[in-house]
């Protein structure tokens, strides 16, 4: 198993997230889905949270300076400086990981770790998608089919 395939696997994800929000106008980060429920800029500030949530208890130390995003807060710039943080951390954290064959507090191993995040992360990409598409501002096919690019990074 090569490690720097796991770690550039976890940045692609992260720039698939990037990706997303660059071409989310402003004034959409606010779309909310017809059955209510977070809005398109929450749901890119709750994956920032998330992540500090795990790294607080696997790693404080990797938090350094990395803030919470107040929901007033919430503009592409704030959240684009915050995932880029948090994905540093946890690139760091899985590094630390797959060297040690463990996370503080992640069962089995680092790689279901990976797994889970790319899980979770991918499950509120969806809900992003969906409010836009619900508040008539979808990706046209290109930015759709450019979601699927990842070798063009």
């Amino acid at each position: 198993m090569d490690e720097n395939q796991i770690i550039e696997t976890w940045e692609i994800h992260h720039g698939i997230n990037l990706y997303i929000l660059e071409n989310i106008k402003e004034e959409h980060l606010s779309d909310k889905c017809v059955s209510k429920g977070r809005n398109v800029g929450e749901h890119f500030a709750h994956l920032h949270h998330v992540r500090l949530m795990w790294l607080k208890s696997a790693h404080p130390g990797l938090l350094a300076d990395i803030k919470k995003i107040e929901k007033s807060d919430i503009s592409r710039d704030t959240l684009k400086e915050a995932l880029c943080k948090s994905a540093a951390s946890i690139s760091a954290l899985l590094q630390g990981g797959l060297a040690q064959g463990k996370i503080k507090g992640i069962k089995p191993h680092p790689i279901t770790f990976l797994a889970y995040l790319i899980a979770h992360e991918s499950h509120h990409r969806g809900q992003i998608m969906l409010c836009l598409k619900q508040s008539g501002h979808a990706f046209d096919s290109k930015k759709q089919y450019n979601l699927w690019e990842w070798n063009k990074g």
